[in-house]
C-alpha cells in the first residue's frame, strides 16, 4: 500500500481520504480547518498541521481544493516536505489557461503534476463511482493509472495537452448547471399551473434526454441547422412558457427568448432550433 496526502478535505476531498484509508493506503491530511481532517480520524487518516508536513514522505498527493489561487497557495506551502519522485494529483476545478501554465511550470521544474478533475460527488468518492478525467504528461499517467483506477468507476485520460481535462471539467458543469437552470423553470411553470413538481418531473421519462444531446448536439458541432424544429416555432413555444410562468422569476427562458429574437431578426427563423449555437460553429 501507499504513503499518500491529501490537501484540502472538505466534502470531496475528505470522503477520498477516507476511501483511501479504507483501502488500506497510509493516508495523511491538512486542511485550512483543522476539524475537517480530525472528523478523518475514526478512518485512520493522520491529521497534519502544515501542507508541507502533510506531503512529507508521501508518495502522491491529492489536492481538492477551491480555485487557482488556493492551489498555488497550497502548492508553495507545501514545497518544502516535497519529496522529489512524489506525484501531485490535482482534482481541482480550475481555469483552464492557468492549469496549463501551472503544468508546464511544475513539470519543467522536476515537480511530477497531474490535472485530474472529477464528476463525482462525496458519495462517489467514498465508493469509487463516478468519473475521473486525467491531462498531462503520458509517463506521469502511467505511473499512476493503478492507484486513480481504485478511485474512480471511469478513468479518461485526455492526453498531454495539460488543460484539457480543466476545459472538459468545465463543459461537463455547464451542462449540470444549465440543466438545473432549466429544472427550475420547468418547476415554476408547473407551480404556475397547479402541477405538483413530482408530477413535472415524470414528463422527462418519456423521452431520452441523451439521445437529445447527442443528436442536436453533433448537428450543432458540424453547423448542421437543416429543420426538424424551427427556430420561430420553438420562440412561439418559449413565449407559450414566459406567459405561463406569469410574474414568476425564471432562471433562463427570458435570456434564451432574447437571443431567439436576435437570430429571427437575421434571418434565421426558417432554421432548426440548433441555430442558437450557430456563432460557437461558425466557420471563418
Amino acid at each position: 500500500m501507499s504513503n499518500i496526502a491529501f490537501l484540502g478535505t472538505g466534502l470531496l476531498g475528505g470522503a477520498f481520504a477516507e476511501a483511501a484509508a479504507k483501502r488500506g493506503d497510509t493516508v495523511t491530511a491538512w486542511n485550512r480547518s483543522p476539524d475537517k481532517v480530525h472528523a478523518l480520524k475514526p478512518f485512520g487518516v493522520i491529521a497534519a498541521a502544515s501542507p508541507a508536513e502533510a506531503v512529507r514522505g508521501a508518495s502522491r498527493i491529492h489536492l481538492v481544493l477551491k480555485d487557482d489561487a488556493v492551489v498555488e497557495e497550497v502548492l508553495a506551502a507545501a514545497r518544502a516536505g516535497l519529496a522529489p519522485e512524489a506525484v501531485i494529483i490535482d482534482h481541482t476545478t480550475t481555469l483552464p489557461a492557468l492549469t496549463a501554465a501551472r503544468s508546464q511550470r511544475l513539470n519543467a521544474q522536476g515537480v511530477k503534476y497531474l490535472h485530474c478533475p472529477v464528476f463525482m460527488g462525496p458519495a462517489a468518492a467514498r465508493n469509487a463511482q463516478g468519473s475521473m478525467m486525467v491531462a498531462g504528461p503520458q509517463a506521469l499517467f502511467e505511473q499512476v493509472k493503478a492507484d486513480l483506477e481504485k478511485m474512480t468507476a471511469r478513468l479518461e485520460y485526455f492526453g498531454q495537452r495539460a488543460d484539457l481535462a480543466a476545459v472538459n471539467k468545465l463543459f461537463g458543469n455547464a451542462m449540470i448547471i444549465g440543466v438545473a437552470a432549466l429544472l427550475a423553470d420547468v418547476l415554476t411553470m408547473a407551480q404556475a399551473s397547479d402541477v405538483s413538481p413530482q408530477d413535472a418531473i415524470k414528463l422527462f421519462r418519456l423521452f431520452d434526454l441523451n439521445s437529445t444531446v447527442a443528436v442536436r448536439g453533433s448537428n450543432m458541432a458540424q453547423g448542421n441547422f437543416s429543420p426538424s424544429f424551427e427556430l420561430a416555432m420553438a420562440r412561439k413555444d418559449v413565449q407559450l412558457m414566459l406567459e405561463t410562468a406569469g410574474e414568476r422569476p425564471l432562471a433562463v427562458l427570458p435570456l434564451v427568448a432574447t437571443r431567439m429574437d436576435q437570430l429571427i431578426a437575421l434571418g434565421h427563423g426558417a432554421e432548426d432550433a440548433c441555430v442558437l449555437g450557430i456563432d460557437a460553429v461558425r466557420r471563418p
